[in-house]
């Protein structure tokens, strides 16, 4: 049974990362001070302002910082800067022993997504989708702040996962099924296949979203995963936005759902607001979740945090 991190409440302290690609100092600090106005207190790991042309830092130190997180007692939420790339590279130098003991909220989308799926695989912790030290900002929408409390605070269920008012989820192909539910970056996860930390569908609800692909790389990527087993095992799938994926030879997003995923016969929900969208809808990683796609919702069946 997946271990679940205990509710974060006012006051509480929050550990910052870096995992994956470098981010300016400016936002960094930004989000920091945002987080204290919200009246949390922050503890910043060494290497949190290290940079290393695309990578922040190297593996080892990077896996310090995350592994120095779940080891201080005082810290609820470990939440990275940013995602970028890398971040699978740190994987083999996490103790999950340490981490299944000491479960913490872990946030994050992007390469991040890489990290989430594999705590939940390798120490049976419930993670999140969902915000960013970079999205504690100016001009961040009520809802994305609202989504992420929601999903780390929530202790009674069952609760919905809704886009924004005039953003409807889309149904491809009906079902209604129940399983938890994994995914995140469909890039990030088709660069695992073939090592030790390669996503696990099997009985699950999957869960893919990307951004900055021309539409004939998703393809490439969607058949890989086919080939790779991954769209048999699962019972579910849904698609998020492609945030500036450009269409290719004549072909587009819509497109390659409709031509690819609809014929797998599984049931299909689309337009999700997703991670690297204006909106991001927040997607606890590990629990139990209803996809009805008959009327379009998606149920949360079991709280993500406990008490």
């Amino acid at each position: 049974m997946a271990i679940k991190p205990r509710q974060l409440q006012r006051g509480d302290t929050i550990g910052i990362v870096t995992l994956g690609s470098p981010l300016e100092a400016n936002i960094i600090n930004e989000g920091i001070n945002t987080l204290k106005n919200m009246g949390f207190k922050v503890v910043i790991g060494d290497y949190v302002y290290a940079a290393n042309g695309f990578l922040a830092g190297t593996p080892q130190q990077q896996a310090t910082d995350l592994m120095n997180m779940f080891k201080n007692q005082q810290v609820k939420l470990i939440l990275p800067t940013r995602g970028g790339v890398g971040v699978a590279s740190i994987l083999p130098y996490l103790d999950f022993n340490i981490i299944k003991n000491n479960p913490k909220i872990v946030s994050g989308y992007s390469d991040i997504t890489i990290l989430l799926n594999v705590l939940y695989q390798f120490a049976d912790l419930v993670t999140f989708q969902s915000l960013m030290l970079l999205d504690f900002r100016q001009g961040t929408p009520p809802y994305n702040y609202n989504q992420f409390f929601n999903s780390i605070t929530q202790l009674t269920t069952p609760w919905s996962i809704n886009n924004p008012p005039g953003i409807p989820l889309v149904s491809k192909v009906q079902g209604n099924v129940t399983g938890q539910i994994v995914g995140g970056n469909l890039t990030s996860f088709v660069g695992s296949l073939g090592t030790p930390y390669e996503i696990d569908t099997k009985g699950k609800i999957l869960f893919l979203e990307d951004t900055h692909e021309p539409v004939n790389t998703i393809f490439r990527y969607l058949n890989h995963l086919k080939l790779a087993g991954k769209f048999d095992d699962c019972i579910g799938i849904i698609m998020g936005e492609c945030t500036e994926c450009q269409p290719a030879y004549g072909k587009t997003y819509e497109n390659i759902i409709d031509e690819f995923l609809v014929p797998l016969g599984k049931p299909l929900m689309t337009n999700l607001t997703s991670s690297h969208g204006f909106y991001k809808a927040a997607v606890p990683l590990g629990v139990n979740v209803t996809m009805n796609t008959y009327n379009r919702s998606l149920t949360v069946m079991e709280p993500a945090v406990s008490i």
